[in-house]
């Protein structure tokens, strides 16, 4: 595992240093076989799967919103609805949440994507100092204050895990 501050290299960590808020980068070696991306994360970088986050993308009353949740658990499409004040959510399909963000999957960051899309961060990443998420590529996450996160990504907070 390295660990290393960046300047560059995604959108998500040019974002990042240009807004000055600081990060920690993670990198480690991507298994092309993995299935579950961000538990893949957690094991290679020794984390308690609680802190790391995945970031997926829905469709929200015909419009893609970003639901950022913890790789333990599972996004709850009807808790992301009424954080945003919708009636429905599904999840996006992975072409369409590649297009609008500009990552590919498994290493869509909710920093730095091609557009601004409305953003629900679940509760629990504010139980922790700092939490992990994709920092725009398979096998590169990125530290980041929980605080810092909701601040970049004009995120609400609010209880969207299951």
């Amino acid at each position: 595992m390295s660990k290393k501050k960046s300047s560059g290299g995604t959108p998500a960590t040019v974002a990042l240093t240009k807004a000055g808020i600081a990060f920690t980068l993670h990198e480690y070696e991507h298994d092309p076989r993995a299935t579950s991306y961000g538990l893949e994360a957690a094991e290679a970088l020794g984390l308690d799967p609680a802190r790391v986050f995945k970031t997926l993308l829905a469709g929200v009353d015909g419009r893609l919103a970003v639901g950022i949740v913890p790789v333990s658990g599972q996004l709850d499409l009807k808790a992301l609805a009424r954080a945003l004040g919708a009636s429905k959510a599904v999840l996006a399909d992975v072409a369409a949440a590649e297009r609008a963000t500009g990552y590919v999957a498994g290493g869509i960051s909710p920093v730095g994507q091609k557009r601004a899309h409305p953003t629900v961060l679940d509760a629990t990443a504010l139980d922790h100092p700092s939490v992990f998420v994709s920092a725009g590529r398979r096998g590169l996450d990125l530290e980041i204050a929980s605080a810092d996160l909701v601040a970049v990504t004009g995120a609400t907070v609010a209880p969207i895990s299951r």
